[in-house]
């Protein structure tokens, strides 16, 4: 007897082909503090339907995840997003956003596993949350650009002020950003790319 199903298999949905003309696939990994905008990156400049692992919060996080300034918040990632961007026909960035609370960040060694570089996401009414993020990759030598979140009603400083606060080298780039907008995320990932373009750019000596 044939068990087997007259009904076709259903394969991936057309939009998430990954078209014949890519020829390189780069990893980059969306980082930040917790509440920052990570996920919203991730889902408004995917060109797939993206991966998401956010957990309804509980009691279980009261007294060990700081939810000052983002009282109302009650979802979060639990281990990692997943979104797909192509920047023309033959570039595509496979996109992973990390989990922001503290007593998840074991998790950050696996994502950063291959990744080529990082968008720093801030949320200015938080800044120090950043610190310690910014500490990780200069530890792990990973290059990253800084991307200032628009959130309604906070405080706005000039990008000067901001590097000076967060210690950052005139080097790393250093960007205003709205992670709800396509647009302005995809802006945000094209200044990490030419950013890493810059680095492995070698001047020929002068002669």
């Amino acid at each position: 007897m044939d068990y087997r199903s007259s009904e076709a298999v259903a394969g991936p949905r057309a939009e998430d082909v990954l078209p014949s003309s890519v020829n390189a696939a780069v990893k980059v990994v969306i980082v930040g503090g917790f509440g920052v905008g990570k996920t919203t990156m991730v889902g408004s400049v995917s060109e797939i339907r993206p991966l998401t692992t956010e957990e309804t919060m509980t009691q279980a996080g009261v007294g060990v995840d700081d939810l000052a300034g983002v009282e109302r918040k009650t979802e979060t990632t639990v281990a990692m997003d997943f979104g797909r961007i192509s920047l023309n026909d033959q570039l595509v960035l496979y996109l992973f956003g990390t989990p922001g609370q503290e007593r998840f960040w074991f998790l950050w060694d696996g994502l950063f596993e291959g990744a080529l570089g990082a968008v720093v996401l801030i949320d200015t009414r938080r800044l120090e949350v950043s610190f310690d993020v910014v500490g990780r990759l200069e530890e792990r030598s990973v290059p990253f650009v800084v991307a200032v979140n628009a959130f309604p009603e906070a405080p706005a400083y000039p990008i000067a002020e901001l590097r000076a606060a967060m210690d950052l080298p005139e080097s790393v780039p250093m960007i205003d950003c709205d992670a709800r907008d396509r647009g302005s995320s995809r802006d945000a990932l094209l200044t990490l790319v030419r950013y890493l373009h810059s680095l492995i750019t070698v001047t020929p000596e002068t002669p």
